[in-house]
């Protein structure tokens, strides 16, 4: 059973939280009130994910952040945030956090951020594999399939794993960008669903994508993964048969009135856990770099 170690100085932010987490009966949830409480707790739990608050007394998210990441790289953080946390958050992803969600959607992506979260930091090879991988070059292309990208994350984590590129928790934060490309290519690529639609009506933007998957000429469309590793890094590029988008237009997504929305978080945990993210002229491609630190 997968525990969830919380920490929030808000009563009524835990109590919410906790509503939340709850409708997945397999989490277990621990709480603590602050950040020093939060690290006084973590020896004792052995959590495998910590959601954490940005400002509480004693010691805040960032330094929380901090501490966890000196003393266990895999355990994976998630952090949440408020309208005018922009600079912290920026720094916690910076020091080791693997996610964020905002308060004001906590309801609609808090759970499936966490489920995401720790699915990506619970794969690893369950054979060692007794060659040593220096170099490869791999070529993929899936359909516009949840599961197929899940697939997709967790064996290219194995594969820079085994190269040596980067410890669990950099893997962990390569998965969670990973992911994030390559749902932006199946959703706002392939089937052409804008962000604001979430924002609006989440349920109406589960409908959509179903139904898009399934119906000309969406259904046709296809995810091109092209992967260049190496010890020294990893180059990920991929592809979608979308109409594409203006890169210029993308809006700035540490600027406070982003940071609490849904659209843009993709794009931000791509460019704060990879070394370079570049978009092609149309929109429909982005060479993403990780290297050896």
């Amino acid at each position: 059973m997968p525990r969830i170690l919380v920490a929030d100085d808000d009563a009524d932010a835990r109590e919410r939280i906790a509503a939340i987490l709850q409708k997945e009966p397999v989490l277990s949830v621990v709480f603590a009130t602050d950040g020093t409480e939060a690290m006084a707790e973590f020896d004792k739990a052995k959590p495998d994910l910590l959601l954490t608050d940005l400002r509480m007394p004693n010691m805040d998210g960032l330094d929380l952040v901090r501490a966890v990441r000196d003393r266990c790289e895999s355990t994976p953080i998630v952090m949440m945030t408020s309208h005018g946390d922009q600079q912290l958050a920026a720094q916690a992803l910076s020091a080791g956090a693997a996610s964020y969600v905002p308060k004001s959607e906590a309801d609609e992506e808090l759970l499936n951020t966490v489920q995401h979260v720790l699915n990506l930091s619970t794969r690893r090879s369950l054979r060692p594999f007794p060659a040593e991988l220096k170099q490869s070059r791999m070529v993929y292309v899936i359909h516009n399939d949840s599961q197929m990208i899940t697939s997709l994350v967790g064996h290219l984590q194995e594969n820079i794993l085994q190269v040596g590129l980067c410890d669990e928790s950099e893997q962990i934060r390569f998965g969670v960008a990973l992911e994030e490309a390559l749902i932006n290519a199946m959703i706002h690529g392939n089937l052409e669903i804008d962000s604001s639609i979430k924002e609006k009506d989440p349920a109406q933007f589960d409908s959509l994508v179903q139904q898009r998957c399934n119906e000309l000429p969406y259904k046709e469309r296809k995810i091109e993964v092209e992967v260049e590793l190496s010890a020294e890094q990893i180059v990920v590029t991929i592809g979608d048969h979308g109409q594409g988008f203006d890169p210029a237009t993308l809006p700035d997504p540490t600027e406070p009135e982003n940071l609490e929305k849904v659209s843009g978080r993709g794009v931000l945990l791509m460019r704060s856990f990879m070394d370079e993210v570049q978009f092609n002229d149309a929109g429909n491609r982005v060479t993403m770099i990780k290297r050896k630190k």
